[in-house]
């Protein structure tokens, strides 16, 4: 196996393991809605998921370990990457965004937070910031 493999592999894990930590939030209600699927399609597109893993995970989600990012600078990093989803075909429902808000309690955000994170977050999203104004802002909002 050549070290591309490992990489390749790994990353894939990692990303497999991400969206079941994903889904596992998606599913904390006991359903996946209409606009949790539509999302959830999209993130598995952007993940690289293929369609056979989406199946899979979405059957033994608790099988995969929630791993979430111990660097908050990673965690603000996939905050920015989910928020962008969301506002990515510029249509925002409130189900999309209290998706959102349990996702970002499962990056590791304190849930009496997770409103005012998801709400700074989308604004900073339809402003068109990018990936370093979005961590900035983030933390200026936390000091």
């Amino acid at each position: 196996m050549s070290i591309s493999d490992l990489f390749d592999s790994g990353f894939k894990k990692r990303n497999e393991d991400h969206f079941a930590a994903i889904v596992r939030v998606a599913m904390s209600d006991g359903v996946i809605t209409v606009e949790e699927r539509k999302f959830l399609d999209r993130l598995a597109r952007n993940l690289d998921i293929s369609q056979n893993d989406y199946k899979q995970i979405l059957k033994d989600y608790n099988t995969h370990p929630i791993n979430p990012p111990t660097s908050y600078d990673i965690r603000l990093e996939r905050l920015y990457d989910l928020a962008r989803m969301v506002w990515a075909d510029q249509i925002e429902t409130e189900g999309q965004v209290k998706l959102l808000e349990k996702l970002s309690i499962g990056l590791g955000f304190r849930s009496d937070n997770a409103k005012y994170i998801t709400d700074k977050a989308l604004s900073l999203v339809h402003q068109g910031v990018d990936l370093d104004t979005f961590i900035e802002e983030i933390k200026t909002m936390n000091k």
